[in-house]
């Protein structure tokens, strides 16, 4: 019975073709625009959270100075940061896999003929693990490097293409501002962040021999504590505001004068933003699927007028109302199922040429494909109800009088 209720939807698709197509349109976009949107919202979501893991894992970023607060004026003066700090963590924090302290400054830097501007980085040897930064040839400084100053220094895939190619720059003689640098080894790549930053675009060299030759003093940017697994960052970084704050002499009436930033929440926090715009955007899109309904139901209401005589003689010869009800019900299920395949298979095509384009990367969900497919059908049922219904209670007598 289904079988052939089916078929003969089937066959009414097929004898109004164009029509058939023109009313597809409306649950086809809609379809596709809802699962490219999700897909490419998803990719999005986690290109962030891949970008923001880059940066080192369960990492925490200590710095000088309040964040800046709507509204509030600026800090006058901020107190830097000193190896006093880092020593303090180092020594009294719990749950830290590895801390480091780093400063960072635009600087030329040459090789021959050859000059770039590179963010160079002043750091100790607890920095890779910190960042979670391999390096990809040649070796990373030593700790005695690092107390004695010595003028060594890693590069990045950047800096090693912009100056050596494809060649090997180890034991090579770089000039980075005023000081001279014999490149030790090449750091891994790790590509643009989720900021935009060339990540590669970097020297590395021992902290101390960057404090001396090239800022001139013992201040300290950045300290970076990586969080072990087994420990909450928000748990560690309420220790460390602890001895920072008993490190620093802040009074408990006052406010800290540093701040510390759990880069986990960061990318929880663009993963959030950028969910909440994947489902204001799908829900714009899925506006489209109730305009391809309306069209739906349009188009069974001309069917039925159509069809009149031909349901007058169905129900003359014995046919029941729940039969034509089921028969017009199914047609324009059928009709929105169609769509809605044509319109899994356009969105995901468009998903992924986005993703191609956008370089994000192409991750469908299932739940997703699954509930286009029943929200389609659902269409079909709900607006192909009404003209069924109005079929199955035509008056036999009144429907074969219908010309």
């Amino acid at each position: 019975m289904l079988y052939e209720t089916v078929k003969l939807a089937l066959t009414s698709v097929r004898r109004n073709m164009l029509r058939s197509i023109l009313t597809l349109l409306g649950i086809v976009i809609g379809v596709a625009a809802v699962i490219a949107m999700i897909t490419i919202g998803s990719g999005t979501t986690e290109k962030v959270k891949a970008d923001i893991s880059k940066l080192g894992s369960n990492l925490l970023v200590v710095r000088a100075g309040r964040p800046p607060q709507p509204g509030s004026p600026p800090e006058r003066a901020i107190r830097a940061l000193e190896h006093k700090e880092v020593d303090a963590l180092t020594q009294n924090l719990d749950g830290a896999r590895a801390i480091s302290a780093a400063s960072q400054k635009t600087l030329r830097v040459v090789y021959g003929t050859e000059s770039l501007t590179v963010s160079v980085t002043g750091t100790d040897t607890g920095y890779f693990d910190a960042r979670d930064w391999k390096v990809a040839s040649g070796r990373a400084f030593t700790e005695s490097e690092v107390r004695g100053g010595t003028g060594v220094c890693l590069l990045g895939e950047t800096v090693r293409q912009q100056f050596f190619g494809a060649g090997d720059p180890e034991d090579m003689t770089i000039r980075v501002g005023r000081m001279s640098c014999k490149v030790i080894g090449v750091l891994e790549s790790k590509g643009f962040s989720g900021f935009g930053q060339d990540q590669d675009n970097v020297v590395l060299m021992p902290l101390s021999a960057f404090q001396r030759r090239v800022m001139g003093n013992r201040d300290i940017e950045n300290i970076y504590v990586s969080a072990d697994d087994a420990t909450p960052t928000s748990v560690v970084q309420e220790r460390i505001e602890n001895i920072l704050r008993d490190t620093r002499r802040i009074a408990p009436d006052r406010e800290d004068d540093f701040s510390v930033r759990d880069m986990t929440q960061v990318a929880e926090a663009m993963a959030s933003a950028t969910n909440v715009m994947t489902g204001m955007l799908g829900a714009v899109a899925a506006v489209s699927l109730l305009v391809g309904g309306i069209g739906i139901m349009n188009i069974m209401l001309v069917s039925v007028t159509e069809r009149t005589r031909e349901i007058g003689i169905r129900l003359a010869i014995g046919a029941q109302e729940r039969h034509i009800l089921v028969q017009f019900l199914v047609e324009a299920t059928v009709l929105s199922l169609l769509g809605g395949l044509i319109g899994i298979a356009l969105g995901l095509g468009l998903a992924g040429l986005a993703s191609l384009t956008l370089a994000i990367p192409f991750s469908p969900s299932l739940a997703i494909v699954l509930l286009a497919v029943g929200f389609s059908a659902l269409i079909g049922m709900v607006f192909g109800f009404f003209p069924a219904l109005r079929g199955a209670r035509l008056d036999p007598i009144e429907a074969l009088r219908h010309e």
